[in-house]
């Protein structure tokens, strides 16, 4: 049976968009939910242009046991993919979706992962630091920031001439090329443990 997804996202929603576009057609999935917590999220229009359900619902109300909760329920969401949410997902939806929640995250984790790690600050500290690598990090969602179980990592090399926007393309890339993928392999076999798998 097809899987109904709910996408989280706070920002532009160009994650959001690319997992939509992959999933269309697909007897794996299906996106029946966007999610915001900001009115101008550039996410809700990915939802319009492709008639999906889109709501925004400030932080706090978000924050409140039940809320979030009872949103997706009553949505009959199977699984959740959170695409640049920048919220911590309430104890009682972590629970509930144990093992049915995902998250994308700009960095090799656990490096530069964490509460305030995340876009253009992972970026940042990334080059600050002069790495030789970056890349992204698929996960499980828990408790903790970026702590859950990994279920992909994909790399790519920084060269020494490359600066934060050079970083965050070659980032965003990766994210392009493997992210639905990953989701949908993920949510095909959802009930089965798997193993980390690194490129």
């Amino acid at each position: 049976m097809k899987k109904r997804l709910a996408i989280l996202a706070s920002g532009a929603g160009s994650n959001a968009r690319n997992l939509i576009e992959n999933l269309k057609g697909s007897d794996k999935a299906e996106v029946v939910l966007v999610l915001t917590n900001r009115k101008h999220s550039g996410v809700l229009n990915v939802a319009e242009e492709n008639n999906i359900n889109a709501l925004c619902v400030g932080g706090q109300d978000l924050s409140r046991e039940g809320v979030l909760l009872g949103i997706l329920n009553a949505h009959d969401v199977d699984a959740v993919v959170l695409a640049g949410f920048l919220l911590q997902i309430p104890e009682d939806v972590i629970k509930h979706f144990e093992g049915k929640m995902v998250n994308v995250h700009p960095s090799l984790l656990p490096a530069y992962g964490g509460r305030g790690m995340y876009g253009q600050f992972v970026h940042e500290a990334v080059f600050a630091n002069k790495e030789k690598q970056s890349g992204i990090t698929i996960h499980l969602v828990n408790e903790h920031y970026d702590e859950g179980k990994v279920l992909f990592q994909a790399r790519v090399d920084i060269d020494t001439n490359d600066n934060v926007e050079v970083i965050e393309r070659k980032v965003r890339e990766l994210e392009i090329r493997h992210f639905p993928a990953v989701v949908v392999k993920w949510v095909t076999e959802m009930d089965s443990a798997k193993n980390s798998q690194t490129v």
